[in-house]
């Protein structure tokens, strides 16, 4: 590819716009453009990315005797009422009518698809068991699209449906998954991608991971102790609190707390710490709007994600009106209406004196004991854990929380679609049961992106050889003298002749703005031809890593050594997948 003719501009300029850096190269760099907000149109270094990508994920899919399948994109409404999420999923599903008034959605995953395409075909335990996967456009109406492609509404996804006969395997079939998506991440270039237990959200099933690329810009918190390899998404990760009685039991009183609708407020009031309040969190239920409140330690915060599992339906941070019967400020468990679901977190068991609202305005209870003053609880893990929290597994006060970004996720769906889609088999012995499945899924676009974001210096993208846009980039820095152009000719003739991907800057620009466009384009291998040193019979080689810098080699080597450079590096990136 001559760059002269390369379809997309690169400029020097950071847009506005562009809160990480990954976001601003690629716009900078000429790999995509947006169309709508979270859209994009890919420009052909984008698009040779992705697909490289793709042929590494087909190859180890293939490996895993997975079956290549398409789903539509637009799919009938009816489908996802057969599983029960065409109410339950919120405005994420983009929803409408065709032309004849039947419901539609846009596909934002494909669970439901999956079971209708097999569902026939899958009748008799003998075709057990089987995967199939797609490379597929997908669409999910984020409210708050962000950082390029990252968080976008359009999106190209792998996602994978296996399908089999028992839980173990099930199991078998998800350590090979497992397996081999660590084995494309580090074919991509990532190979330090974290393994996190993961919630299953939306998607259902008990167990699932997710593969995070730890990054500052990462939009994920994740739960990490240094001291025995404990990982987590926070959002799964279990909150450990050991309590101690600072202040001793006493008997419950109602006190004036005038202008102290906050914690903080609350304790420089009194004078107590924030571990000896009862925080009230208040939500409303989706579905009629319906109030929950979570009373937590007042110096903790509630895990969204915890308390929705709870509840088992989706809930919304809740508006309080004056005809709630909520207090906003001075919420307490004693007096509360019937009509409103309480919830205790973990983090209030074994404390004896709490303060907690009252249930009238400028006023609370203290010493208030959960057990003797409101009676039998039931108290769940609803908290978010901590950084220096307790690690679930070790039970060492460690946990670190980073961040990153989901590159990846795996499911053990089990039998939540078979069942309500009625997906049947027949075993050997004619009785009737639910196929048991699992789900894998990886975003092409979003990987490139944290790639990007992970592997680029100040200039622009270091792109790992195996999903470069090309292998090497030549530049011809006088293409008006005759002889140089000659031999950046031949060069790069002789380098497509073998196979090597080129991009070739014959344009007529100076060495500061190829040298600049070039590092945009993160190519991994640089080939230098100017007449100064041809003057040398040499050109000059470096590596966008700059692991080579500009490396004196004859020309009649010039091929051979940009061979032999390649090679390495793709062996050096192999070697994370043994």
């Amino acid at each position: 590819m001559k760059l002269s003719k390369l379809i997309g501009d690169r400029f020097k300029e950071r847009p506005a716009n562009c809160l990480i850096d990954s976001h601003a190269i690629m716009v900078r760099g000429g790999y995509i453009k947006n169309v709508a907000n979270g859209i994009y149109s890919q420009f052909p270094p984008m698009k040779r990315i992705s697909q490289k990508i793709e042929a590494i994920i087909r190859d180890e899919m293939d490996k895993l005797d997975g079956q290549e399948v398409l789903f539509p994109v637009a799919l009938p409404g009816s489908l996802w009422e057969e599983s029960g999420r065409y109410e339950s999923v919120g405005s994420e599903l983009l929803r409408f009518s065709d032309r004849t008034g039947s419901k539609m959605v846009l596909g934002m995953t494909h669970e439901e698809a999956s079971v209708q395409l097999v569902r026939e075909y899958a009748n008799s335990y003998a075709k057990y068991p089987f995967m199939i996967y797609q490379i597929q456009t997908k669409f999910r109406d984020e409210a708050r699209p962000r950082a390029g492609l990252i968080r976008v509404r359009e999106f190209t996804m792998k996602d994978a449906y296996s399908f089999h006969t028992s839980q173990e395997d099930l199991e078998q079939y998800y350590q090979k998954v497992y397996d081999a998506y660590s084995r494309i991440f580090a074919r991509c270039g990532i190979p330090e991608v974290a393994i996190v237990a993961s919630d299953s959200g939306m998607m259902g099933g008990s167990i699932s991971h997710e593969y995070m690329l730890l990054t500052a810009a990462g939009e994920d918190s994740i739960a990490i102790c240094p001291e025995c390899g404990y990982s987590a998404n926070v959002e799964a990760a279990e909150s450990i609190i050991k309590n101690e009685n600072k202040i001793s039991m006493a008997d419950m009183e109602e006190v004036a707390t005038p202008g102290t609708g906050t914690i903080e407020e609350l304790c420089e009031f009194l004078n107590i710490p924030a571990e000896n309040t009862a925080k009230a969190v208040v939500y409303q239920r989706n579905a009629d709007d319906s109030y929950i409140v979570a009373f937590i330690r007042g110096d903790l915060d509630i895990n969204e994600t915890k308390l929705t599992n709870a509840i088992g339906e989706e809930i919304h941070p809740a508006v309080i009106t004056d005809d709630c019967e909520l207090t906003a400020g001075f919420i307490g468990p004693v007096g509360l209406s019937d009509k409103i679901t309480v919830l205790f977190d973990k983090s209030l068991v074994g404390i004896d004196y709490l303060v907690t609202g009252a249930n009238k305005v400028d006023t609370h209870y203290q010493g208030f004991n959960v057990e003797r003053d409101y009676g039998k609880a039931e108290y769940l893990d609803l908290a978010k854990i901590t950084e220096g929290g307790i690690c679930p597994k070790c039970g060492k006060p460690a946990i670190k929380i980073s961040r990153g970004i989901e590159v990846g996720n795996i499911f053990q769906l089990g039998t939540k679609y078979s069942k309500t889609m009625n997906f049947t088999y027949t075993d050997e012995n004619g009785e009737s049961h639910y196929p048991i499945m699992g789900c894998y899924g990886i975003g092409v676009g979003r990987m490139a992106a944290s790639i990007c974001e992970v592997r680029h210096d100040d200039y622009g993208p270091i792109w790992p050889i195996t999903i470069a846009p090309w292998q090497v980039h030549l530049c011809c820095l006088r293409s008006d003298d005759a002889e140089c152009r000659a031999k950046a000719d031949e060069i790069y003739e002789t380098l497509q002749a073998k196979g090597v991907e080129v991009i070739y800057d014959d344009r007529k620009a100076r060495p500061g703005a190829m040298f600049a466009d070039a590092d945009l384009l993160g190519v991994p291998v640089r080939v230098v031809v100017s007449p100064r040193n041809l003057a040398e019979n040499a050109v000059e080689i470096s590596t966008r890593d700059k692991a080579i810098d500009k490396q004196k080699t004859p020309v009649d080597d010039a091929v051979a050594e940009v061979e032999r450079i390649i090679k390495k590096m793709t062996d050096d990136i192999m070697s994370y997948c043994k």
